[in-house]
């Protein structure tokens, strides 16, 4: 018996280790890269690991020009997040597909990833006498409406610059973001160092057809050094303005194929759909809630274009209350990471089986070309009585039962009445009493009216300055639904959405609008920049405009009564 307690209490002090251990990320700053460019290895832990980390492994296939660490700590949804960075300044050795192997924190292990080191051959069109140029490349250059579209900008100098005016991309009926900061290396073409800055966008185009991105153009002090004459005993410096444009970049954006067949269309290189429990789907308590987490997380996408997930109707029988979602975008040196998290509680109100449709998201798969379903099946939840529970058995207020005693003997006295010597005072306290209230609750009373009128005053001063962009927004949409003018149409309601929601896409404006409005605005985008020209009815939109709107209204009176479930 003896001999079998040790290796338990081993295991057991060994399986924490296991248990807890500390996931650390690795991310590469850009790929593939030249053999003769620095790139950066990021290792990124959630909180501190086990120990410092031990870098030697990578010596092998890349140089380490520097490294240097980071901590950050946020507060995300009321939650307390810490991250841990390790950024090391690299240069392969030789080209290839290098590995970056596991490398250990202690007890823990960061992930191992690879990188494509390719030759340097130089870059046709590029004089190694030019003293700064620009590169641009779109990855890819052929894409689907709405799909992502890297953009990737590179500023050679091998001269010191004083300061520099870069413009930004520009793209008609397109959404662009900048990705992170800019990234700094060294490369060398044609046997001459230059200095590199590489800056990233996204572009989402929202039409099909041939878009042109213009030129980028690049205004310069660049710092020319003066040999000194004889005579001086300083050297000076000087600096000449120089201009610098980039080519153009055609994309040939295709429009949604004809195989995709689903509402909502999407565009991504990945895309998970998932579920989480509060609890037992089988044992739910009567009257008890039961909260399902549903979460959509896609790449290379824009958080507008994910769809609504929760489809289960609130009954008499099952209650359904959903939270507000939770959006979140990632910028990564590779493109956009998308989030959408729902979390709705089930509230049965009586003993039965309750089944849960199932979700499907159909989506197109840019890596493959081809659609795929994203799907939770089906789902039954069984709720069962609170144990304990008797419908008859009724609660009665536990109050102590107080026996008469009979009053104990006592020297014989001139008899005198108590309840007249206690009365006068009883009733002079009773007053006391009476008054001290009703004074404090009047000075109560003045206060709470004196805050109330000063917060009401200040809403009306603030309501008042935006009310009056929000109906020229809504004049505007108005006059286009009437004449079925789309294009004013559109406009009038990314404006709307921009000041009530601080939104700028059709779909993210859809999104915060009820189910019919919500219908209508993704079928005038639909129409906008499908593959088909459809009908569109504006009077139509408009009506279920002003529904929503008084909707709205009704549903910000019932916010001050308290929610039945929050989460």
């Amino acid at each position: 018996m003896k001999l079998t307690v040790f290796p338990l209490l081993f295991l057991a002090l060994w399986m924490p280790q296991l248990v807890f251990a500390v996931q650390i990320d690795v991310t590469l700053d850009r790929t593939p890269v030249s053999l003769d460019e620095s790139f950066q290895i990021i290792f990124t832990a959630a909180e501190t690991p086990d120990d410092a980390p031990d870098f030697s492994p990578l010596e092998q296939d890349f140089s380490i020009l520097n490294q240097s660490q980071s901590s950050n700590t946020i507060f995300v949804n009321g939650n307390l997040s810490k991250t841990v960075q390790w950024t090391l300044n690299v240069m392969a050795k030789h080209a290839g597909h290098l590995n970056i192997p596991a490398i250990k924190f202690g007890d823990d292990v960061s992930q191992a990833t690879s990188v494509t080191v390719t030759k340097n051959v130089g870059k046709k069109g590029i004089n190694s006498d030019n003293e700064l140029f620009l590169e641009v490349k779109a990855t890819p250059e052929t894409s689907y409406v709405q799909s992502q579209v890297l953009y990737t900008m590179r500023l050679y100098t091998k001269s010191k610059i004083a300061q520099a005016k870069l413009s930004e991309p520009e793209l008609n009926d397109a959404v662009i973001e900048k990705l992170g900061e800019d990234s700094n290396y060294n490369t060398l073409y044609n046997g001459t160092n230059y200095e590199v800055v590489e800056r990233k966008y996204v572009i989402f185009p929202q039409k099909s057809g041939q878009l042109v991105i213009n030129p980028l153009e690049l205004t310069a002090d660049v710092i020319t050094d003066i040999t000194p004459s004889f005579n001086d005993f300083f050297s000076s410096q000087t600096t000449k303005t120089k201009r610098v444009v980039s080519k153009k970049v055609v994309l040939n954006v295709k429009p949604v194929p004809a195989t995709f067949t689903g509402q909502h269309w999407i565009a991504a290189e990945q895309l998970e759909l998932k579920q989480e429990w509060s609890g037992d789907t089988q044992q739910v308590k009567v009257g008890e809630p039961l909260t399902r987490t549903l979460t959509i997380q896609a790449k290379s996408t824009t958080v507008a274009q994910l769809p609504e997930l929760n489809t289960a109707k609130s009954s008499e029988q099952l209650k359904v209350y959903p939270d507000q979602p939770v959006l979140q975008e990632q910028k990564k040196p590779e493109g956009l990471r998308a989030l959408r998290q729902e979390k709705i509680a089930l509230i049965p109100s009586q003993a039965a089986s309750y089944t849960l449709p199932a979700i499907e998201i159909p989506w197109f798969n840019t890596q493959s070309q081809k659609v795929e379903i994203a799907s939770l099946p089906q789902m039954t939840i069984t709720a069962v009585a609170a144990p304990g529970a008797n419908p008859s058995a009724e609660i009665t207020p536990s109050t102590p039962v107080v026996k008469a005693e009979k009053p104990k003997s006592t020297p014989a006295k001139p008899e005198v009445n108590p309840a007249q010597q206690v009365q006068p005072q009883r009733s002079f306290n009773k007053w006391l009493w009476a008054a001290c209230v009703f004074f404090a609750a009047g000075w109560l009373i003045t206060v709470v009216y004196f805050f109330t009128k000063r917060s009401t005053k200040k809403q009306v001063v603030v309501e008042s300055e935006s009310d009056a962009n929000v109906k020229e927004c809504v004049k505007k949409l108005k006059k286009a639904c009437a004449n079925n003018d789309m294009e004013k149409a559109k406009e009038a309601l990314m404006e709307w959405g921009h000041k009530q929601f601080g939104v700028t896409s059709l779909g993210a404006v859809a999104n915060f609008c009820e189910a019919r409005l919500r219908d209508e605005i993704l079928h005038l985008n639909q129409i906008l920049y499908g593959k088909e020209a459809g009908q569109w009815d504006g009077k139509k939109l408009f009506q279920y405009f002003i529904e929503n709107k008084a909707r709205t209204a009704i549903a910000n009176k019932d916010n001050s009564l308290e929610p039945l479930y929050r989460l």
